[in-house]
């Protein structure tokens, strides 16, 4: 989660959107961060953001957004989503630890223009729990890109969230299509009492 859609005064907020159902995700989202830590397992984290030049971000994509801020304008935390600026970086609550990967993105998806699916193989990973923000967008293009390239996904639904709760609960929906098209859906609770890797 970045701080220009979370925080208050940051991109959402200057888009119109209701920043708190996005901070509503931070708690549970500790807790599951806190309990795969404890287990050893490995935790990325991605981020949306562009080079200060705007070379990697396309017009169409770029010119969106008008009359509202638009990539690269100045925001209240430095430029909208631009690499090395305050506002590009992961909330405080959810800092990285040392030593955990963060993947800058170009696009809504973890997997274009990343080692992410390099990384995941090299690590034999198979299988991801995808959380933040937002369950409609890079969330859910994310988990897409994931099921096209073979892995098994689980969406926690209290750890995933949406400017708006409809387009959350839709999102969610669509992936139980079809007997579960792109993975699955669970709440973080459920999924933790039912893991042999949280230490008791």
């Amino acid at each position: 989660m970045q701080r220009d859609f979370c925080e208050p005064g940051g991109f959402g907020e200057t888009l119109g959107n209701d920043v708190s159902l996005l901070r509503e995700v931070i708690p549970p989202l500790q807790v599951v961060l806190a309990a795969v830590r404890a287990a050893g397992l490995p935790v990325i984290h991605t981020r949306e953001g562009h080079l200060p030049d705007l070379s990697d971000c396309p017009p169409a994509k770029r010119d969106r957004g008008e009359p509202a801020l638009r990539i690269g304008d100045a925001g209240p935390n430095g430029r909208i989503l631009i690499r090395g600026e305050y506002g590009h970086d992961i909330i405080d609550e959810l800092t990285p630890l040392p030593g955990e990967l963060v993947i800058d993105k170009p696009g809504k998806g973890a997997f274009y223009a990343t080692q992410l699916d390099l990384v995941l193989r090299t690590r034999g990973i198979t299988h991801i729990l995808l959380t933040g923000i937002t369950t409609d967008v890079c969330v859910h293009t994310t988990m897409r890109e994931a099921n096209d390239r073979g892995y098994e996904c689980l969406i926690l639904s209290d750890c995933t969230g949406a400017t708006d709760p409809d387009n959350h609960a839709a999102a969610l929906h669509m992936v139980t299509m079809q007997g579960g098209v792109f993975g699955a859906v669970a709440d973080s609770a459920a999924v933790l009492d039912a893991t042999t890797w949280v230490a008791s």
